[in-house]
């Protein structure tokens, strides 16, 4: 039996919103949707909010009367979304997590095999009309019998780890949560275990959300305990690595190479370093691009909509405190 509430979207409003908006409305009966194509209009509507989508700030979440069920607007928001009084509020937050799986584990694979057949170095070359050959026993990595390490085994890990598996890799990861095994991982470690394991990785690489935990957690100190043959790649959030830390294991070679789509700070500034440096692979956070991602966002949301309405449980969750 459905329960009619009231869902309240946020601004601000796009093209893709107002048409998710139509289809709701269309599609959960029960529902009252507003849209609210300004700050006036939310203030005004969220006392009878039951739910929100959107980005939630503490002024209009102190007028929050009614609000059971929160769904951001990302898989994992930029830091600030997570602030004291919404973790505090029995309020609760899901997100758009997995709807990138596909995407972003191809994009780390194509690091994965430019670094093992040594494009890094050929395109450079190439740009410079340059022909040269390194020693046939050089200059690539063998995928059959090397060690990649993920840290962070959720959606995107797992389907990474089901790919570089096709390949012959070991996969080891570290997660925080996950208890299960995948199948294809042979090893699954707490975070506590990372030290141990960096240095068995020929590929590092990481996916994890910016937390309070992991805030920083790639520093001068595990770039220290990698291989000097190893390739760090991070996918996940930029703030969970020390650029000036990693640029000064690329120079010391302490690491062979490293490729990232996400920064400490983006864009990443034409002066830095990492634009130049030869063993470095950099896109611009776009590892997420692909098709369907709107189909699968309205997805999430209308499936939550039609649960909250039912009493059903919602998808994707939020651990409000580690803001994943």
């Amino acid at each position: 039996m459905s329960n009619t509430f009231s869902f309240l979207m946020l601004p601000p409003q796009t093209a893709i919103t107002r048409q998710w908006a139509d289809r709701l409305a269309r599609s959960v009966p029960d529902m009252n949707l507003v849209l609210a194509e300004d700050q006036e209009a939310a203030a005004a509507a969220i006392p009878s909010a039951d739910a929100a989508f959107g980005t939630l700030p503490p002024e209009l979440l102190a007028k929050a009367q009614r609000l059971r069920w929160l769904q951001a607007p990302q898989a994992a928001p930029p830091a600030g979304y997570y602030y004291p009084e919404l973790v505090a509020r029995a309020v609760t937050v899901t997100n758009f997590r997995e709807i990138y799986n596909d995407h972003i584990s191809a994009h780390i694979l194509a690091f994965v095999l430019a670094f093992a057949r040594g494009l890094h170095v050929f395109i450079p070359q190439q740009l410079r009309r340059v022909w040269a050959k390194p020693p046939e026993d050089q200059g690539v990595v063998p995928l059959p019998g090397s060690v990649a390490l993920i840290v962070g085994l959720g959606g995107i890990g797992g389907e990474t780890a089901r790919l570089l598996s096709a390949f012959g890799v070991k996969v080891i990861a570290v997660d925080a949560r996950r208890t299960d095994r995948p199948e294809h991982v042979a090893e699954l470690h707490q975070p506590q275990d990372l030290d141990a394991l960096l240095p068995r990785a020929d590929f590092v690489i990481l996916t994890v959300p910016h937390t309070p935990a992991t805030e920083g957690l790639f520093d001068r100190t595990k770039f220290r305990l990698m291989k000097p043959t190893a390739f760090f790649i991070n996918i996940g959030r930029g703030k969970t690595t020390r650029l000036d830390d990693l640029v000064a294991a690329l120079e010391a070679r302490h690491i062979a190479g490293a490729a990232l789509d996400v920064y400490e700070q983006e864009p990443l500034p034409p002066g830095h370093p990492l634009w130049v440096m030869p063993n470095v692979l950099l896109t611009p956070h776009m590892a997420g691009y692909g098709p369907h991602l709107n189909d699968r966002r309205f997805q999430i949301i209308q499936d939550n909509c039609k649960a909250f309405a039912e009493g059903r449980p919602l998808r994707n969750i939020v651990d409000k405190t580690n803001w994943f």
